[in-house]
């Protein structure tokens, strides 16, 4: 008796594994991909203008990082005593503007010699929905908590989605022939935007994904979304807020990932690096005792032979925690 509907993932025709750089932006559910990525120690650099939700934001900042557009003190906005962008999170903000503009552009530095270079680029939408300045009609990322009345917000069609994703595309390979893409739609729920309206911006996305990998070749779609709305599909599988998947909802995506897009041979190690991982994060009940100063020079042990048996390998942090010095 099956109690999920079956679904059918196969898996990509070359699969991501060691030695392959990958830049992952988009939407909050990016950041479950990419921290596992960065537990398994791939090569990552993870959204450079930090979250964002919308297409037109996220082509938008693929594009500042082929240029890379420069920003100056002037693209800066004063809002709750903070200097913030209005195309980057507020992990960016801050009191002091030269700084909030020097860590922008060394992210922007950071991001366009990295996407030179990548060998793969993992895009999460997580909304149709796009919002611009009521005066002026420019287009923001993030709206920090400024008056509704501030914006004007606007259901992308799917012609719009397909021309912002499409320009973006051609530009992107053209900067770098090698690049892979890989595609997701966010299951978190948009749930302040309306159910209904949620459910059409999802749509919306989903159909224009779709269109662009049957258009170009080296594009990819993992169904994170169908796994959690259609295979999943249970209220336990979300946080208490009903709209954020839950710790088992996204590891299963993520085993599914593994399955759908690394190769087998890297399994095995990623599986080792997840308990060395695992154990750094522990914390112990007593510190000072000889049970636990055991357990650090085993650990230690441990990745100093990864350290050895794979050089590729950055495990500075896990030595440095578990080192006895």
């Amino acid at each position: 008796m099956e109690f999920q509907l079956p679904i059918s993932l196969g898996s990509l025709p070359q699969p991501i594994r060691y030695g392959d750089k990958i830049l992952l932006t988009g939407s909050c559910f990016t950041e479950h991909i990419g921290d596992a990525l960065q537990d398994w120690k791939f090569d990552i650099l993870q959204n450079p203008n930090g979250i964002l939700f919308d297409v037109a934001s996220v082509a938008s900042s693929l594009l500042s990082y082929i240029q890379p557009r420069i920003y100056t003190v002037d693209d800066l906005i004063f809002l709750n005593e903070l200097w913030q962008s209005w195309q980057h999170h507020s992990i960016f903000s801050g009191t002091d503007r030269d700084a909030v503009v020097a860590s922008i552009n060394a992210s922007q530095q950071r991001a366009h010699a990295f996407l030179k270079e990548a060998d793969w680029l993992i895009i999460t939408l997580g909304s149709a929905f796009s919002y611009r300045l009521a005066e002026g009609g420019k287009a923001v990322a993030n709206c920090h908590r400024a008056p509704g009345k501030t914006f004007v917000k606007h259901l992308l069609t799917i012609e719009e989605i397909q021309t912002a994703l499409d320009g973006c595309l051609y530009q992107l390979r053209y900067f770098n022939p090698k690049l892979k893409i890989l595609f997701t739609v966010s299951p978190v729920r948009h749930i302040r935007d309306g159910v209904v309206e949620n459910n059409r911006s999802k749509a919306r996305l989903l159909e224009s994904v779709h269109h662009l990998v049957e258009k170009f070749d080296r594009l990819y779609y993992f169904p994170a979304y169908e796994l959690v709305i259609d295979v999943l599909r249970d209220y336990r599988f979300y946080d208490i807020d009903m709209v954020h998947p839950n710790y088992p909802a996204t590891q299963f995506v993520l085993e599914k990932f593994t399955e759908y897009g690394i190769e087998p041979a890297a399994r095995p190690l990623m599986e080792e690096l997840r308990k060395l991982v695992m154990a750094r994060r522990h914390r112990p009940l007593h510190p000072a005792t000889e049970a636990h100063a055991r357990f650090r020079r085993e650990q230690y042990e441990k990745a100093a032979g990864l350290a050895r048996r794979f050089p590729f390998l950055d495990l500075s942090q896990e030595l440095n925690y578990f080192s006895e010095t």
